[in-house]
């Protein structure tokens, strides 16, 4: 391969990944219109927000991001504890609800009674179940049929709007 097909091909790539990246973020729903239907016990202003969370919580919380598949370290967290939403310390899922899932995101079976809400989720041309935490509405990830028993639920989390804390002995 010459220089000039190497230049070529490489820009037509770089072209096709940020015009992916682009129509993935196209794609994502409007927080401020979802949670304007619902009312959270913990508000915050965008400033508020920007200020107590890091870059990375800040999009996938309050603007219904998502991690790279494979970056959390929570994936690697097989303590016994209780998984807390990073927002506002409300627990949503406990240790052991946890399962591998190979996704690459951190996975449980079920929630923590009353933790979280759901809402229909329709970007990227499907139909997904949104989860979010009940407390401040920050956006956790999604549910999907394909899990273990006894649920058979398959939540699928962003490990940065996690917080994990170890159960004492």
């Amino acid at each position: 391969m010459n220089r000039r097909n190497f230049l070529l091909n490489g820009a037509a790539g770089i072209a096709v990944v940020a015009g992916g990246v682009s129509l993935l973020r196209m794609g994502r729903p409007d927080p401020a219109r979802a949670a304007a239907t619902e009312t959270f016990e913990v508000t915050k202003t965008d400033a508020e927000w920007k200020a107590q969370l890091t870059p990375e919580q800040y999009d996938v919380l309050r603007h219904e991001g998502t991690e790279y598949p494979g970056s959390s370290p929570l994936l690697e967290e097989h303590r016994k504890g209780v998984f807390a939403c990073a927002g506002c310390d409300l627990p949503v899922y406990s240790s052991d609800k946890k399962f591998e899932s190979g996704t690459g995101w951190p996975s449980f079976w079920q929630e923590i009674p009353k933790a979280v809400g759901e809402r229909k989720d329709t970007t990227l041309g499907m139909v997904r179940t949104e989860v979010h935490c009940r407390r401040c509405g920050g956006h956790l990830g999604h549910v999907f049929n394909d899990g273990p028993p006894p649920t058979g639920l398959r939540h699928c989390i962003n490990g940065v709007a996690l917080t994990f804390k170890p159960a004492t002995a």
